[in-house]
């Protein structure tokens, strides 16, 4: 599921008409209700239809998350019918459905929500807790064992999960070996530090027709400013966009991020024009494949999908044989958050219950079943991608090196965005604060006004630290 602001603040508008923590108000609490149901009905959504929009989650679903458990309820002599109601609609039109349902106690038993919306969902009361919902079942999963910490975030809000996440990404630095062997930079890189990746920018600096680094910035960059640039690097440098309900404002942290951009622009180590461009993103994405950008900051899926030697949108025919992969480094060693010396930033989707739904046991039983060993490898059957389990991942990520370094190596350590109604403004105002930067303000100066500017998007200075 990707992000828009635009259907953040659709779906929002829907939570604004009842108060929050009532969005599911007048459903039952107890968890046991229909436990010792012999026959039960469940449905299921997500914005997958066969045929069409996701086809291949929509068609594990039917043919195969269905079909086995209906029969292992049947095994069991109880009588299970589950429907698949699949969609295939744009995000913001999907996310608003299930506002609706949700604040109207209907809809489906069991929906993916992108990982973003889970607190926006829970502060307007349309989702609760899993352990809220069905008890203690919900904490004595066996398969929570093989999910890291770092992952588990992205289904959790405020210390308490919601759903369980099938599967996430990571960001990371790419760099071209060719561009690094002309430079003299070894092949093997991986920066400890800021200090290590302004050195390589420096001597990338010297080849001609080379972009040294491409570290998105800006508001034409959108989101992906954010996610890949900004974060990653507020994370580097001790803090979290969001931490134990206060906003970071434009203190030390944020003022350490810019500067990184403004060594970066201002020394000539990144190309300004790049960033303001309309497609700027996707031209970044044919320089590094034509060799002309040394290093670049982005998720995984630039791998998998944007230089893919066969199915890329920006296809690179040698990139087994000439692009490396390195962590984000702290600003210093042990100087990210939670003391770590290496970060990171993820995303997905998440698969919840609804809190109204008739037989909380059953739905979580399922609910389970489909994040399973077994159904988790039967949904990436063909098409590898890096789960949220680790059990699975040594198995089919084995042939992978890429893929089982960034479930090894990256998601262990990983972060992720707040998600609350207000993060989509705060986003933009951090793309503006970079854009400053590379316009030429101080990072001292630019960071002062993002402050300011939050102050007024999250309701004043009471709910902002100053880290």
């Amino acid at each position: 599921m990707g992000f828009s602001r635009r259907r953040i603040i659709a779906a929002c508008a829907v939570a604004a008409l009842v108060p929050a923590g009532c969005g599911g108000g007048g459903s039952s609490t107890d968890p046991e209700r229909g436990k010792d149901a012999k026959r039960f009905s469940l449905t299921i959504t997500r914005n997958a239809i066969e045929g069409g929009k996701n086809t291949e989650e929509a068609e594990w679903i039917a043919k195969k998350v269905i079909p086995a458990f209906e029969a292992a309820q049947k095994a069991k002599g109880v009588t299970a019918k589950v429907t698949f109601r699949g969609q295939g609609v744009d995000d913001e039109a999907y996310k608003t459905k299930l506002a609706l349902d949700l604040k109207s106690r209907s809809g489906t038993d069991i929906m993916d929500v992108d990982g973003i919306w889970v607190g926006e969902f829970a502060q307007a009361g349309y989702l609760r807790p899993l352990s809220e919902v069905v008890g203690a079942p919900a904490d004595g999963w066996d398969g929570w064992q093989h999910i890291p910490g770092a992952v588990q975030q992205l289904a959790s809000f405020e210390g308490k999960r919601y759903g369980i996440p099938p599967s996430t990404d990571g960001r990371l630095l790419f760099y071209n070996k060719k561009l690094f062997a002309r430079a003299g930079l070894p092949e093997g890189w991986q920066p400890k530090s800021w200090a290590d990746i302004l050195t390589a920018g420096r001597a990338l600096k010297k080849l001609p027709g080379v972009t040294p680094i491409q570290l998105n910035a800006g508001t034409a960059m959108g989101e992906a400013t954010t996610m890949q640039g900004v974060l990653p690097l507020l994370a580097g440098a001790g803090a979290e966009i969001r931490s134990a309900g206060k906003w970071t404002g434009g203190g030390q942290a944020v003022r350490n991020v810019l500067g990184l951009y403004a060594q970066v622009y201002g020394q000539g180590l990144g190309d300004p024009k790049l960033q303001q461009e309309a497609k700027g993103r996707d031209k970044s994405f044919e320089e590094f494949a034509d060799g002309r950008i040394g290093i670049l900051g982005e998720g995984d899926y630039f791998w998998r999908d944007v230089i893919n030697p066969k199915t890329g949108v920006a296809k690179m025919g040698t990139r087994n044989q000439d692009v490396g992969y390195a962590m984000f480094p702290a600003m210093a060693p042990g100087k990210g958050i939670r003391g770590q010396s290496f970060v990171s930033m993820s995303g997905g989707a998440v698969t919840v219950l609804n809190p109204n739904t008739k037989y909380p046991q059953q739905a979580f039983e399922l609910l389970a079943f489909m994040n399973s060993p077994a159904m988790t490898k039967a949904r990436t059957a063909g098409t590898p991608e890096i789960t949220s389990r680790t059990d699975v991942n040594k198995q089919i990520l084995a042939g992978d090196p890429f893929l089982t370094f960034v479930a090894d190596r990256i998601l262990p350590i990983t972060a992720y965005r707040p998600g609350v109604a207000a993060y989509p403004e705060v986003s933009v105002a951090l793309q503006e604060a970079t854009a400053a930067v590379v316009a030429g303000k101080s990072p001292e100066e630019a960071a002062a006004r993002y402050g300011k500017k939050l102050e007024g998007i999250v309701g004043g200075a009471a709910n902002v630290a100053p880290r």
